[in-house]
């Protein structure tokens, strides 16, 4: 479940509104990296080669002799995530109230231009049988960031894989990013940020509950 709205340059942060309780479930989308083929190095080398090429640059200028392999290279290592576990522990507490991690800073490549949005995720949980490892959270985001993106599937991925992989109660994530694609190209609105939020079980419905998430990521009087 996503929500957007856009500040512009010098206004108030922009306004997050909380997904209502009955409405469906947004589609997730793709996952990152299922049926991708192979990364070809050496392929993708030649792309960019051709492409500054046919952009009338000249590739046999010493300043662009290496650039087909750098442009590549950090393609790569932008759309490919580390690999890593979910560390997960028994709730033997029995702990029920709200486990948030804010502030994680990621970045993800726009599908649409594949030009850079960064940002920050706002995640948290309240548990149920079992807890997370609390650097997995970062981890977590990682994994679906660095992939070719839209701010919205990446939103209500993070948030699915926890419900997957924990059946919590209820979870709550948002993310806060400026899109190259509409800083420095198109519209050209430097410093605007898109808002999304995907909500789920009692972060969803209880609004005490959502409300004590947002307070806790600095969100509270913004979303709601």
């Amino acid at each position: 479940m996503t929500s957007i709205e856009l500040a512009e340059p010098g206004a108030a942060r922009a306004h997050l509104h909380a997904v209502a309780p009955d409405e469906p479930d947004a589609p997730l989308g793709h996952a990152p990296h299922e049926s991708v083929e192979p990364v070809d190095r050496a392929r993708a080398t030649a792309a960019v080669a051709e492409l500054l090429t046919a952009l009338g640059r000249d590739i046999r200028s010493p300043h662009l002799a290496e650039t087909p392999r750098r442009v590549a290279d950090s393609f790569i290592e932008l759309l490919t995530p580390r690999p890593f576990e979910a560390t997960t522990f028994p709730n033997d507490e029995g702990y029920d109230e709200l486990v948030v991690v804010a502030g994680i800073p990621f970045d993800s490549l726009c599908e649409h231009h594949l030009l850079p949005f960064s940002g920050t995720a706002h995640v948290g949980y309240v548990p149920g049988a079992r807890l997370l490892g609390l650097s997995k959270f970062a981890r977590v985001v990682e994994r679906f960031a660095r992939d070719l993106q839209v701010q919205e599937r990446l939103t209500r991925q993070v948030a699915a894989w926890i419900e997957a992989e924990l059946a919590p109660a209820g979870v709550g994530v948002v993310l806060e990013a400026e899109h190259l694609c509409m800083s420095v190209r198109g519209v050209q609105v430097r410093g605007t940020r898109t808002c999304t939020s995907s909500f789920t079980g009692v972060v969803r419905d209880d609004g005490r509950t959502r409300r004590e998430f947002l307070a806790r990521c600095g969100l509270r009087g913004i979303m709601e």
